[in-house]
């Protein structure tokens, strides 16, 4: 249980006030229609949370793949309190779908603990476009809720 001072969790709706947060944003070009919707969904959420658009960067790249290698170059910079991952991974005929959510969420998770900094992998993984397009907006807000949240949360843990 938390103390009273340093430490102390705060009440929910303060965790969830991202008007003083800077939050980056790395989208997937791959599957774009899809990820555009993701940060669409992302970016309309963080705004409700108190973010503002000056307090958000947003940086595109070919695939999920190359997602952790810019989350690092982020995370290095020290300049945000929590990035967010957004792509789509569609599940094909060969084992290269496994590959790519495999070491994409690996390097991700690897990222978020060696810079003790929230990432939040919304990486959709699907087995069609139909099942990712009934997720892109769900999945794009709980993203943002979910940076805000725990950037938050990690401030007042420290």
């Amino acid at each position: 249980m938390f103390g009273a001072d340093k430490g102390q969790v705060p009440a929910q709706d303060k965790l969830m006030d991202g008007s003083e947060l800077a939050i980056a944003i790395v989208q997937s070009r791959f599957n774009a229609a899809i990820t555009e919707a993701l940060l669409q969904a992302c970016t309309a959420e963080l705004a409700v949370l108190g973010v503002t658009a000056t307090q958000i960067h947003t940086v595109q790249v070919p695939g999920a793949l190359e997602i952790p290698v810019a989350l690092q170059a982020l995370a290095e910079s020290n300049k945000y309190d929590a990035l967010i991952a957004l792509g789509c991974i569609i599940r094909g005929e060969t084992y290269h779908f496994e590959l790519v959510a495999n070491e994409s969420a690996a390097g991700i998770s690897r990222l978020a603990l060696d810079y003790q900094l929230p990432i939040i992998n919304t990486i959709l993984t699907t087995e069609n476009t139909t099942q990712a397009v009934v997720r892109q907006t769900e999945k794009g807000r709980d993203a943002a809720r979910c940076a805000v949240e725990m950037a938050n949360l990690l401030h007042h843990l420290a």
